[in-house]
């Protein structure tokens, strides 16, 4: 298929879907972009969609991820979350999983013990589902705040920050019972001077005493044999013209390398908010930066786990995909807290936001966490070393 005709299904895509709203107050699902938050927060709203089983002051899914993430996180009524998470709820993140909702409360106590000037603010909720079926939102925050007190990150310092975190729940009838946090832990890292190495170690460690180890399953099914990598993805998890495409587009640079594609899907203006908080500009930058993700890991394969997408009221469409990134650090790339490649084996959980306007992406909201694959890294050394020490021994 030609270039220009894969443009134009893009185009096709973003021209079909109709806003679903153009003011938060209307009788309509709500939008985030444009809306201050006493918008989007609104009293006595009448529901606009079928919310059956949830709290009656949520008239719209949109408004139920913000307004109870406020709640839990700004006012720190944390024990909303008996009440919206179920007890056996799962949440991944990118270096552990939690099994149950008393943990994730222990956790929330943690982080904001540790981060109490903490604000995050909503970007973007892009979502699907209904409440027979169950919902499926993914949402964007830009987190602010300082170190003020003692805490996981060790001694308070008072700097601040600015990082990017990305939540994808599933929900059913007012409780999440799933969900994927990609928070950019290495952004706050960095901005509050900390050592990296050090804070890696502490956590790879503390895994490796639970019984952790990373293993090395080989090659990862990126080609079979010498067969290069196959030109068809799976598109089987996309609902539309729109993510049909992007997944199409996405399995062309990540899994075959065809880092040209880019130029034909993203306008010469695009901007990308990337990990690290970068803000980067044009074709050439996300070039630059898909490519240095995928030089530390050459052998890598992407695999898209969730995809939805949302007509937005800026115009256009906003599509968001769940995805991982598995392979061996074989090479150099962007990621240089990583250092010489040590062939490890390395899993990255990533989301990525795009907003498509006519017909081209104009913006790219990448989360990954670099800590995760420095801690995934540190692990399997340590493990490494282990099992050389209990070899010695006998």
């Amino acid at each position: 298929m030609a270039a220009s005709d894969e443009t134009s299904i893009i185009a096709k895509g973003a021209k079909a879907a109709t806003p679903r709203n153009d003011a938060p107050h209307h009788g309509a699902v709500m939008h985030v972009e444009r809306s201050d938050f006493t918008e989007l927060v609104p009293e006595n709203r009448a529901p606009v969609q079928g919310m059956d089983g949830f709290d009656p002051c949520y008239s719209d899914i949109v408004d139920y991820i913000i307004r109870c993430t406020h709640k839990i996180w700004d006012e720190r009524d944390i024990g909303l979350i008996y009440t919206h998470y179920t007890h056996n709820v799962v949440l991944y993140l990118p270096t552990s999983t939690i099994y149950n909702r008393e943990d994730v409360v222990r956790d929330t106590i943690q982080r904001l013990v540790s981060l109490p000037e903490r604000r995050g603010n909503a970007t973007q909720v892009i979502w699907n589902g209904n409440d027979k079926d169950g919902f499926y939102t993914s949402h964007l925050v830009t987190g602010s705040g300082r170190y003020t007190q003692n805490g996981h990150y060790g001694p308070a310092n008072g700097r601040p920050f600015v990082s990017r975190t990305v939540a994808d729940c599933m929900i059913h009838r007012n409780k999440i019972y799933r969900e994927w946090v990609v928070s950019d832990q290495m952004a706050i890292l960095l901005q509050l001077g900390l050592d990296v190495d050090a804070y890696a170690e502490k956590i790879a460690a503390a895994r490796l005493s639970q019984g952790f180890k990373q293993l090395d399953i080989g090659e990862v099914g990126l080609m079979l044999g010498q067969y290069p990598p196959t030109d068809t993805p799976d598109l089987s998890l996309a609902h539309n013209d729109i993510e049909r495409e992007t997944l199409s587009w996405l399995h062309d640079v990540l899994n075959r390398k065809m880092f040209g594609r880019i130029r034909d899907v993203y306008a010469p203006t695009a901007m990308y908010h990337g990990p690290l908080m970068k803000e980067l500009y044009g074709t050439a930058s996300v070039t630059h930066q898909m490519l240095g993700l995928i030089g530390s890991f050459p052998d890598a394969v992407f695999a898209p786990q969730h995809i939805c997408s949302t007509p937005c009221n800026e115009g256009g469409v906003k599509v968001a995909v769940r995805w991982i990134l598995e392979g061996h650090h074989l090479g150099y790339g962007i990621l240089e807290s990583l250092g010489a490649p040590t062939g490890k084996h390395v899993k990255l959980m990533g989301i990525t936001h795009y907003h498509y306007k006519n017909g081209k992406i104009v913006d790219d909201w990448t989360v990954y966490d670099e800590l995760s694959l420095l801690v995934q890294i540190k692990l399997a050394q340590m493990a490494d070393k282990s099992s050389f020490s209990d070899v010695a021994d006998t």
